[in-house]
């Protein structure tokens, strides 16, 4: 199961993919570094059948980009260190700092997951209450 976390974790690092400005940009351009993804555990919920939670913890290092997914969750998230911009779609950008909260419903669509600085790192906890079995992150829209 925890790979399962691993690698649904994974498809929501940039994806490397360019916008129509960024084909214009000069060819020493780097991709943003990757989040981090460390899966701490998922449970089965007796008390609710089909569902379960999972629990991990997410590092983006100075500059990470996260690219645009959905979930089909509920999610639940808890800054630890450093300093995060979070954005659904439709909805405002906020800027996340240590002991501040996120939420994102199974239907919203995440377009904006980043640090927010471009020399220290930030961490969070994430939750998840979902569908078993199902991924926790489907890239795109």
């Amino acid at each position: 199961m925890r790979n399962c976390l691993a690698l649904a974790l994974a498809a929501m690092t940039w994806s490397g993919s360019l916008s129509a400005q960024d084909a214009h940009a000069p060819a020493t351009r780097t991709k943003a570094p990757t989040p981090v993804a460390t899966p701490v555990m998922t449970r089965a919920l007796p008390e609710y059948p089909g569902k379960e939670a999972q629990v991990a913890v997410i590092e983006y290092p100075p500059g990470a980009v996260a690219q645009l997914h959905h979930r089909d969750a509920h999610v639940f998230v808890y800054v630890l260190e450093g300093s995060l911009v979070m954005g659904l779609k439709d909805s405002p950008v906020v800027n996340l700092s240590p002991g501040q909260s996120w939420y994102e419903g199974p239907h919203d669509v995440h377009t904006v997951g980043r640090n927010a600085s471009q020399t220290e790192p930030a961490k969070f906890v994430v939750f998840f209450l979902k569908d078993a079995g199902k991924p926790a992150v489907i890239p795109g829209e």
